[in-house]
């Protein structure tokens, strides 16, 4: 009882700490360099959430999972196992979403920079041609292109634009079409046509190939995900029984649990790098 009420009064006093922070403090500079949870955040669409609230919340989710399932089992090892796995999945949810948005976005990108080059072969400037993919370009990639387009016309900057459009998409091939367009702009690239048909054409070669070899493992990822799962999801069955959990609420059965979690992880990981599919890097940090 003692350690639950420490846990609690341990997790309200550090969201006292973050409200405090934020409410008080001002920032005079801003960072060069975001955090790894912030660049996650950013890469899965989700801007209503800051990164300190986001470890907030994981560190609730985490308390809150370990009482209830303390509370089920009486057993401190189970609790504390499962607690590390509510720690873990609002990542690993982020991180899905993320490899989610950008396979939409592989697929968005040719028929993007088909638009982007007949605008620019239609004589529009190339802020104008970027402004009107927030209404004629794919639906997945709109609001980023829309973003642009007030921020150019509240500042007039098209290179400061351009540097925020890049972290807005927060995407390689993003990085490729912004650094094409700050040359063309900067240098007068007279190919800047033939440079974006010919990556077009390799982005849709990309996307197929990748969607073919993704719809082949797709099964085989599944079925190791369930097959991973299904040890911990017999656990928690066990849970209610006091009789069967008896036996983890000890030193030799927190180091089965140890081990077992140890072994669960280090085969999801070698599955990930197994079935990972060799994904471009960002040009713009």
């Amino acid at each position: 009882m003692g350690l639950l009420i420490g846990l609690m009064l341990g997790v309200g006093l550090f969201l006292l700490a973050i409200g405090g922070s934020t409410g008080s403090r001002t920032r005079t500079a801003r960072p060069k360099r975001s955090s790894s949870t912030a660049r996650l955040l950013m890469a899965a669409d989700i801007r209503s959430v800051s990164a300190r609230q986001f470890i907030a919340a994981t560190a609730v989710g985490t308390l809150l999972t370990f009482l209830v399932v303390m509370a089920i089992s009486s057993a401190v090892p189970v609790a504390a196992a499962f607690g590390l796995f509510a720690a873990m999945a609002p990542r690993s949810y982020l991180r899905r979403r993320a490899a989610r948005r950008r396979a939409l976005r592989s697929e968005a990108w040719p028929d993007a920079v088909d638009n982007l080059v007949s605008a620019v072969r239609a004589g529009l400037s190339l802020p104008e041609a970027l402004a009107g993919l927030a209404v004629s370009g794919p639906a997945e990639l709109r609001e980023p292109f829309a973003r642009f387009g007030r921020m150019y016309e509240a500042t007039g900057s098209f290179a400061v634009c351009l540097e925020r459009l890049a972290q807005d998409l927060a995407d390689p091939v993003g990085d490729r079409v912004v650094d094409a367009l700050l040359i063309a702009r900067e240098v007068g690239g007279s190919d800047l046509g033939n440079l974006l048909r010919t990556l077009a054409r390799f982005l849709r070669e990309d996307a197929r190939t990748r969607g073919e070899v993704e719809a082949r493992q797709s099964w085989t990822v599944n079925a190791a995900r369930v097959a991973l799962a299904a040890p911990w999801v017999v656990l928690l069955l066990l849970a209610s029984q006091s009789t069967t959990i008896a036996a983890y609420n000890s030193a030799a059965g927190a180091a089965v649990l140890l081990i077992g979690g140890g072994v669960s992880y280090g085969a999801y990981r070698l599955m990930r790098r197994i079935g990972q599919l060799p994904t471009d890097h960002r040009l713009v940090a």
